[in-house]
């Protein structure tokens, strides 16, 4: 027999005509766990239980005659060790050698009644669970009812958060006029020129300056950047600001001004640290007549100087941000300038790292009056909003000492 065929998934025999073993494969033996010798010329009626013998007798050899071939006919074989094996068969009558020969191919079907077994189950488990939908669907019914009302409940609720939320746009819309109006104008003579920009993420921001000019050539510049953004910076910039309003315009020094802000914050949140916030600042104050500029950075972005030449210097942090640590000594770091020198002063919404743009923009436009500037970097910033959409709040302060 060919190797292939000898070692098939399936079982081969092969009988004569009158039902005599010529021939099968190793796969078949293995089925009924005889040897090839003992069933060598037995008639297959040997390895047949009862039942299947009078059904070979009355029905399938009858039916091989008539037809030649029979398909999927399903009879029980019995093992060299006694047990009972389901098969499929599916036979063919043909000739072989001007021999006439029946060529069986054998399935094993050992799972069918377990097959059987798990459809009678779940015949039972469907017929339970039909109970139990009849039941199920009287339950969704005195549901829905109930939920009927509710549904009638939470429109009427609904209705309530929605004008709630009305009012509360209201109240936020008013609080950002509020907190725009607390900012001061850019000033504007032949000593200095100014410009701002100032662009809240939300309807609150978290970013707040203050320019004011002290007497006739001293001038304060703050610029401060509250954790977060929203209602709580937004509260704490509010608070903030009328201190620094106060300190500046008094004339006192730089190191003083962002000590007392500090001092606030620690106080403000001295009984609930998991309220606490804390805020990056910048205070410059420009005086014209001695052409210096004292400042102190506490964790805010760098500040850019660019004199008239083009040379550009970073006001770099001196200080960690206000309300972290307390105790903090606050050092002024001072600078002379020649006049045509530049400014600019921003949040990290602007330019989180200056190598960016910023820098190299404002050293691009040194020869730009300071208007231009402002439009050169409200483009940049746009480009950028198109490439990686940021959600954060937008402050700049340009000053050109003329």
């Amino acid at each position: 027999m060919d190797e292939q065929l000898n070692h098939a998934p399936c079982g081969f025999l092969t009988l004569s005509e009158d039902g005599f073993i010529l021939e099968m494969n190793q796969t078949f033996l293995k089925i009924l766990n005889y040897s090839h010798d003992s069933l060598i010329g037995q008639h297959v009626n040997s390895i047949l239980t009862v039942p299947a013998r009078l059904f070979s007798q009355f029905y399938f050899f009858p039916l091989i005659k008539l037809e030649q071939r029979v398909e999927e006919m399903y009879i029980s074989l019995e093992a060299g060790n006694g047990e009972e094996i389901p098969v499929l068969i599916n036979a063919l009558l043909r000739k072989v050698n001007e021999r006439t020969v029946l060529e069986c191919i054998i399935i094993p079907m050992r799972k069918r009644n377990e097959f059987e077994s798990e459809l009678l189950l779940a015949k039972k488990e469907t017929e339970e669970a039909l109970k139990a939908k009849h039941k199920a669907i009287t339950e969704l019914e005195t549901t829905l009812k109930k939920l009927e009302i509710q549904k009638q409940e939470l429109l009427e609720l609904n209705q309530q958060n929605q004008n709630y939320k009305i009012e509360t746009q209201k109240e936020l819309e008013l609080a950002r006029i509020i907190q725009e109006t607390s900012l001061t104008d850019p000033i504007n003579n032949y000593k200095v020129q100014m410009e701002v920009f100032y662009n809240a993420s939300g309807e609150l921001s978290g970013d707040i300056y203050g320019i004011y000019q002290i007497d006739q050539y001293r001038y304060g510049i703050i610029l401060l950047d509250v954790m977060g953004h929203g209602i709580s910076s937004a509260l704490i910039t509010m608070t903030l600001h009328s201190l620094f309003q106060r300190l500046i315009s008094a004339g006192v020094p730089v190191d003083l001004v962002m000590r007392e802000l500090d001092s606030h914050l620690h106080k403000l949140f001295h009984n609930n640290e998991e309220a606490r916030h804390y805020s990056t600042a910048i205070y410059l104050l420009i005086d014209t007549e001695r052409q210096k500029i004292d400042y102190v950075n506490a964790g805010h972005p760098p500040a850019i100087w660019q004199d008239p030449n083009g040379t550009q210097y970073e006001l770099s942090s001196t200080a960690p941000p206000l309300g972290t640590f307390e105790g903090v000594v606050f050092k002024t770091n001072t600078f002379t300038y020649k006049k045509g020198g530049r400014l600019l002063l921003y949040t990290d919404g602007v330019d989180p790292l200056i190598s960016n743009y910023l820098a190299p923009l404002v050293r691009r436009t040194v020869s730009l009056p300071l208007y231009q500037l402002k439009q050169e970097i409200l483009q940049c910033l746009n480009n950028e909003k198109n490439v990686d959409f940021k959600s954060d709040d937008e402050t700049f302060i340009l000053v050109d000492l003329k």
